[in-house]
């Protein structure tokens, strides 16, 4: 299930499903211990005239969304049988770890009602469910989840009267379903402790007039100790949960439209869907630069472990997204980040822990009896080429200068040596879907890329002599690449080449990732006729032919694929690669209607809360595997930006792009 809506301060990350539901909860990092997750899922309940209703069962009509240009949620919640109407707006508190849930509680019958609305709290804190405890504290009033450093405070009140009833239990184990199952008759028992898997329950008692409408506020400090969440609540209640809801939100308004773009000729969804995907972007940021794939632990159900890690290449297109949307303190937080993490041989491993330790990985040291570096040397590249484009727009030159030999010049040195000798192109690595071990187009034009702009920074800072060692490494490995990846028979890009055995072998698989390299990356201007040709031939090969629409990664992509004809699910990333390779060719705004379209594509495929899937069943268009993925996000939002730079290159509009 798709997380509809995501909330992130940079310490923690939280994921809601379909039904407004809390599922995911990371602290101290995002992406880093999730404390629900699994099966578990904080429930809302409902107890009004003798009827019980959870929110999840069928009844409710629910429409989710979330609130224009910020980090808040709108959920609206409809159940015509019981008269009532609920509206929640959710918010996570940007200067501390506060989550404050407002619930407007309307009455649609004609007559005063007494409602009880039941939080069940179901918690796997650090991900293990020994050692938990949960306890009403008669001192705050409040009920408590603890285990070590981790602690959870959660809290009440509607018209200064607070939760009066609670209870605590066993959670699915001892024959026990859950305490949560204690809310059904509409009384909690008072249980007020209890150790293991546990989970616990608090009622709020409200009392509505006829069509009257009440707020009741929910919320959860969290912390390292029982002393910091009861010292956060404290806070809280002295300047009350609606001024710090208030304060949330002006906050994330002022962030998002901050830069003011123009965004000339683009629709309302359109805008809406950028500020969205820059707030999806940055609530997976860190504050110590970590930018995670996505937290959406639902992942689990069809792979081994979630995509709550740092992928040096996910999150070097991310930082690009955030530094061409004026966001310099996030992107350059990540290249810290990248300076803590990069091997002493200067290249990145696979992925990370946010907390800058070495995350899980399926690529061997060994193969075929061979030691091999398990990497994918395209994530080494594209931090540099990131890093450039940083510096081009933030011209922090002391930056630069204080990362140069820790990472740059690192990183350089190791794809100027790491090349394969009988061609000269970057050896042997892993490709950027993670599947496979050879020599590729992208990963090549990636490399050339980042000598090119490695030779930027050397000759920017001084330093003539590896300036050239390093613009002879890229311009070798061009030449390379039209030499050994080039299919000159069919006019396009070979996939891979494999030139471990007595005879290359070659690839003839067609990839967007092979044509979008070798544009993006300067190996061939746009308009090159050989580009050009690869180009339409990818379109033919890869395009959708569905009513869905949309481009494929490669022919034959079976993963999360239902079968048919056709190439492979479509990627909302390599539809964006398309709609920015047509950006760059366009001479004229006319000759932007195919990007507009597939804008509009993508726009079309997001959840109504602003959301974006890594990719789309071809056939029913539903979101499919992770969402939101931030790198999808992070493409949607470089494709605008690049839509506006290009109309205001043509001068189709004098400022269409505020950044420069």
């Amino acid at each position: 299930m798709p997380r509809l809506f995501n909330l992130g301060n940079g310490t923690a990350l939280i994921g809601f499903d379909k039904y407004g539901q809390i599922k995911d909860f990371y602290y101290h990092y995002p992406g880093l211990e999730n404390h629900v997750g699994q099966s578990l899922v904080h429930r809302i309940g409902i107890f009004v005239e003798e009827k019980f209703t959870w929110i999840d069962d069928g009844s409710w009509e629910i429409n989710y969304g979330h609130q224009k240009d910020t980090m808040a949620s709108d959920i609206k919640m409809l159940n015509s049988s019981l008269g009532m109407e609920l509206n929640f707006t959710d918010v996570l508190y940007n200067e501390a770890n506060i989550f404050i849930r407002e619930i407007k509680v309307k009455n649609l019958f004609d007559r005063i009602r007494q409602v009880r609305i039941f939080f069940n709290q179901q918690f796997n804190i650090s991900q293990t469910s020994a050692g938990e405890t949960a306890y009403y504290d008669t001192r705050e009033k409040v009920v408590i989840h603890y285990k070590g450093r981790r602690v959870f405070l959660i809290n009440s009140v509607c018209d200064g009267v607070f939760f009066d009833e609670y209870s605590v239990g066993i959670l699915g184990s001892a024959g026990r379903e859950g305490t949560f199952k204690d809310a059904e008759d509409g009384k909690l028992s008072l249980s007020p402790i209890e150790h293991g898997k546990v989970d616990s329950v608090i009622s709020q008692q409200v009392e509505i007039e006829v069509d009257g409408e009440k707020t009741v506020y929910f919320w959860m400090t969290v912390g390292k100790s029982i002393s910091r969440v009861k010292k956060l609540n404290d806070e809280l209640l002295a300047r009350g949960p609606e001024a710090i809801k208030k304060t949330t939100i002006d906050y994330w308004k002022a962030w998002v439209s901050h830069q003011n773009f123009s965004f000339y000729g683009l629709g309302p969804t359109i805008v809406d869907l950028f500020n969205q995907s820059l707030v999806n972007i940055r609530t997976h940021v860190a504050k110590n630069g970590a930018i995670i794939a996505s937290g959406d632990s639902d992942i689990l159900a069809f792979w081994p472990d979630t995509y709550a890690y740092v992928w040096p290449r996910d999150a070097a297109f991310c930082a690009i997204a955030l530094e061409k949307a004026g966001d310099f303190n996030a992107s350059r937080r990540f290249f810290e980040f990248c300076v803590d993490t990069i091997t002493p041989e200067g290249y990145f491993l696979h992925k990370y822990s946010p907390d800058k330790s070495l995350g899980s990985s399926w690529h061997p040291w060994i193969r075929g009896g061979r030691k091999q570096f398990p990497i994918q040397e395209d994530e080494t590249a594209l931090v540099i080429w990131a890093l450039w484009k940083h510096y081009e727009l933030s011209r922090d030159l002391e930056f630069i200068e204080g990362v140069y030999n820790t990472l740059i010049k690192k990183a350089a040195e190791f794809m100027t040596t790491y090349r394969d000798e009988k061609t000269g192109l970057p050896k042997a690595s892993y490709d950027l879907w993670e599947e496979k071990y050879a020599i590729y187009t992208f990963t090549a034009a990636t490399v050339y890329g980042a000598l090119s702009v490695a030779t930027k920074f050397a000759t920017l800072l001084g330093k003539g002599d590896s300036a050239t060692k390093y613009e002879t490494a890229a311009e070798d490995i061009k030449k390379a690449i039209m030499k050994y990846l080039y299919n000159e028979a069919e006019g396009t890009f070979y996939k891979s080449i494999i030139t471990e055995e007595e005879k290359s072998k070659k690839d003839p698989v067609i990839d967007m990732s092979s044509v979008y390299g070798i544009f993006k990356f300067g190996v061939l201007p746009g308009d090159d006729i050989k580009l050009k040709k690869a180009i339409e031939k990818t379109v033919d090969r890869l395009e959708v032919k569905t009513q869905v629409g949309g481009m494929a990664r490669y022919e034959g992509d079976v993963y999360r694929q239902k079968g048919g004809n056709v190439p492979g699910n479509p990627w909302i990333i390599t539809t964006m690669w398309l709609a920015q390779y047509y950006i760059s060719i366009a001479k004229s705004e006319g000759d932007m209607e195919p990007v507009r379209k597939l804008i509009s594509w993508a726009v079309k495929y997001a959840s109504p809360s602003g959301t974006l899937s890594e990719q789309i069943d071809p056939y029913t268009g539903e979101q499919v595997s992770a969402s939101p993925l931030v790198w999808s996000h992070a493409e949607f939002v470089t494709t605008i930006i690049d839509y506006l730079e290009k109309l205001e290159k043509l001068g189709v509009c004098k400022a269409c792009y505020p950044i420069t």
